[in-house]
């Protein structure tokens, strides 16, 4: 079943934008970290939208770890830890179902200290196992714990997301 379709999925883009430049001071840098694929393509949207009002400055990394297994694979930020400390960080992903995966994207950034991490998703299950809060939602979805969501978003007018 569709949940979200391109047009909707634009919409929710426009408005976290708004909702993340509501937080942000203007004279800060913000570096906005995408997960894996399809985090980091969700952020590539968000920061196109960022960087159109023209309003802050906008830096971005991709945070790469293996979900299933993220104790026998290295966690790995692409840009330097020393350039995000102090810095206002905001890890971004496409679902955050237990949290899991967003707990161990904090790892790789605790020894930068940065100054302020939130976290954005497109859609957010209430099924948390670890204590992850999710600051900025595009959907919050109730699920049953056999259901899947499947996000679309490498087709620019072909976006959407399904639960299966």
């Amino acid at each position: 079943m569709k949940v979200l379709s391109n047009e909707q999925i634009r919409q929710k883009i426009v408005r976290l934008t708004y909702q993340i430049l509501e937080e942000q001071p203007e004279s800060e840098p913000l570096y906005i970290l995408g997960i894996n694929n399809n985090g980091r393509r969700f952020a590539e949207l968000l920061e196109k939208e960022l960087i159109k009002t023209g309003l802050i400055e906008v830096i971005s990394g991709q945070i790469s770890l293996k979900p299933a297994s993220p104790n026998n694979h290295p966690i790995e930020l692409n840009i330097p830890k020393s350039e995000i400390a102090g810095k206002t960080v905001l890890i971004i992903d496409d679902v955050a179902n237990t949290g899991r995966t967003l707990f161990y994207a904090f790892s790789c950034l605790m020894e930068a200290l940065p100054k302020k991490v939130s976290v954005g998703v497109l859609v957010d299950r209430k099924h948390k196992s670890f204590p992850v809060k999710v600051d900025y939602v595009g959907l919050s979805l109730a699920t049953t714990l056999m259901e899947n969501i499947d996000v679309y978003l490498d087709k620019p007018g072909e976006m959407s997301v399904f639960l299966t």
